[in-house]
């Protein structure tokens, strides 16, 4: 079942670019934005990330971390973070595991084919680990990203 808002979100949140494992424990008491986005180096993924990046400052002020999480590669994340310069770590989710447990992970169509695919979907946890906010695909504008979420 996909994980709603007031629901604890998991412990284990995998890996991120570099290897180490990423855990929810490590953001006690501080507010984590948990955005799922479709590809690296894709435009739309390229512009929410760099909104996210051009915020980062504020969103650390209001007591926010940012955790991207995408279907990528450790290599592909890691060239990602470097050619854009991004401030946060990226979670490697190959087999799709945790975006199967928050409910981003599922049947897209584009001209007519039917494949699977990540929704973009953006996350707000609270200091508790709690969801408290969820910012759906239909809703994220990826250009102005940072600031949807500083105004929740």
């Amino acid at each position: 079942m996909a994980v709603q808002i007031g629901d604890k979100a998991p412990e284990i949140l995998g890996y991120d670019q570099n290897g180490n494992k990423i855990r929810m424990s490590q953001f006690r008491g501080k507010k984590l934005v948990l955005y799922f986005y479709p590809k690296d180096n894709t435009s739309g993924c390229t512009a929410e990330a760099c909104s996210l990046r051009d915020s980062y400052g504020d969103l650390q002020e209001a007591g926010y971390e940012v955790l991207g999480v995408s279907k990528d590669s450790a290599k592909s994340h890691r060239h990602f973070i470097e050619q854009h310069d991004l401030p946060f770590n990226l979670i490697v989710d190959m087999e799709a595991r945790l975006q199967e447990r928050f409910g981003v992970w599922t049947e897209k169509t584009m001209y007519g084919r039917k494949y699977m695919g990540t929704l973009r979907t953006t996350f707000l946890i609270d200091e508790n680990g709690i969801v408290e906010d969820i910012i759906g695909p239909k809703e994220v504008n990826t250009k102005d990203h940072a600031n949807q979420i500083l105004k929740k």
